[in-house]
């Protein structure tokens, strides 16, 4: 009985040290490829390019309450856009390139009215960049910069309050392309 419990033992620790390893560098294991669940109602996102998880002709494709279902957090903060600060509620933008498997290392923005721009992935866990869904807890209708508006936390680092940081927060986005 001893040796066969020296045995497992034995040939377990390799997988041990792994996950030790895994653990002390804090690295990620790699995303698998999964399709994502159907949307039930319109899609307000669509998500391209070089993406592993999809729904729809590889693209994912999203509705509110798929979007929602991500998990949602507020930020607070003033914008050039309206008078006062502001609170924002969407999901984070790095948790849905996470979901989406991106392996790309920028996304170019499109808004309904095609305006474009490029940001760099980094942005989104550097800054914690949110896709809002929500302005001081209301959807925000097409005609007020909705239904997704990109917003940074403005006021939480002086470098955000510039014409850079601005010109990446597009309202009305439709369509993400991941390259």
């Amino acid at each position: 009985m001893m040796s066969a419990i020296f045995s497992f033992r034995a040939r377990s620790l390799p997988l041990v040290v792994c996950i030790g390893i895994l653990v002390t560098y804090g690295l990620q294991p790699v995303a698998w490829s999964q399709t994502l669940a159907m949307p039930t109602g319109d899609p307000i996102l669509v998500i391209e390019g070089e993406i592993e998880n999809t729904n729809v002709d590889g693209e994912a494709h999203f509705d509110r309450e798929m979007l929602e279902a991500l998990g949602t957090v507020e930020i607070v903060t003033n914008t050039p856009w309206y008078t006062g600060a502001a609170t924002f509620e969407g999901v984070p933008l790095a948790r849905l390139m996470e979901h989406v498997g991106a392996t790309g290392t920028e996304i170019e923005a499109i808004a309904l009215n095609d305006y474009r721009t490029t940001i760099p992935i980094s942005d989104f866990a550097e800054f914690g960049a949110i896709l809002a869904m929500k302005r001081d807890g209301a959807d925000m209708p097409i005609r007020d910069k909705g239904p997704l508006f990109i917003i940074y936390p403005y006021d939480s680092n002086p470098d955000l309050s510039a014409q850079k940081y601005y010109s990446r927060s597009v309202w009305q986005l439709s369509r993400i392309k991941v390259m």
